[in-house]
């Protein structure tokens, strides 16, 4: 792959407060068009290693090239070419929608123009409303626009849809859907699993300063097939459980299991002739959320 098709390439970086490691020399490579997600729990690295990526914060070793660019030697071009937004912006609150974006575009050699931002994150219709009159999601929607306003080939977005609700939450996936779809590269940081799972290409796991997986949110959850299968039933009723390894709780049957279609024949056959009803069947596979804490939770017991 050519260094004009990657768009962060990050080898043996390191951060230390003084004796605290906060980032132990990981590395990332990620392509021009990609939705990056980082991951991981608070403490991990993850501020830290965004902060040297957007030039932020220096680092103490490794190699990090930024669109090209070191982002440490704070140069011009590359601040030119990112876009942050951060998990609270600060913006005039007696300012209108329009006369933010055009103040931040003014900023930039290069800026898109104003109506296409507006259009890109929704907010035509508040076009003329002052800041302080939007919704939590609607200012949501406005950082993005001070994010996007300079043209930046890499959007770094810090937790975009902290704190909406479902519809507002969906709302902005398709705003980060329709960026990408303009050859945007994102790295994103989430705590939401089901956003990192449903936007992101590729995804990496952080925990003390270490990446300790990384790749397709379908191939992390693919590595652990396990499935569960959840019913409340007559459990005590002989023979229908025969065989299985079952755990009885609450009135509920959970068996975790490699075989589903197997483990779900026989019970179905069992509970069809002797009459049982599985109330309740449930049958799930790991999602993202569960195979990060299960991944994050062996991380951390193999330092204890």
């Amino acid at each position: 792959m050519s260094s004009t098709e990657i768009a962060i390439d990050v080898r043996g970086l390191r951060k230390a407060y003084g004796e605290f490691e906060a980032v132990a020399g990981i590395d990332l490579r990620i392509e021009r068009g990609e939705v990056f997600a980082l991951l991981g729990p608070n403490g991990a690295g993850k501020t830290t290693t965004v902060e040297i990526l957007e030039g932020h914060r220096r680092r103490d070793a490794g190699e990090v090239s930024v669109l090209g660019y070191d982002p440490g030697r704070a140069q011009r071009g590359f601040k030119e070419r990112i876009g942050i937004v951060l998990q609270e912006t600060g913006v005039e609150q007696y300012l209108t929608v329009e006369e933010t974006i055009e103040l931040f575009r003014s900023y930039y050699p290069h800026p898109r123009p104003v109506d296409e931002v507006i259009e890109l994150v929704g907010l035509q219709e508040q076009r003329r409303t002052r800041v302080k009159k939007l919704s939590g999601g609607q200012q949501r929607r406005l950082d993005v626009a001070v994010g996007l306003a300079g043209d930046p080939d890499l959007l770094f977005l810090d937790e975009p849809t902290t704190g909406f609700d479902p519809a507002a939450r969906r709302g902005a996936w398709e705003m980060v859907r329709g960026l990408q779809h303009l050859g945007k590269t994102i790295f994103l940081t989430t705590h939401y699993m089901e956003e990192a799972q449903q936007l992101a290409g590729r995804v990496a796991i952080i925990d003390r300063g270490r990446i300790i997986a990384e790749g397709p949110p379908s191939s992390l959850v693919a590595a652990n097939p396990t499935t569960t299968i959840r019913f409340a039933a007559p459990a005590t009723r002989i023979g229908l459980l025969e065989g299985l390894a079952a755990n009885q709780q609450d009135g509920h049957v959970t068996i975790e299991t490699k075989e589903p279609t197997a483990v779900l024949y026989a019970l179905t056959s069992r509970a069809h002739e002797a009459g049982i009803e599985l109330a309740d069947l449930e049958v799930t596979r790991p999602s993202l959320e569960d195979t990060y804490l299960r991944l994050v939770g062996e991380a951390e017991a193999a330092v204890e």
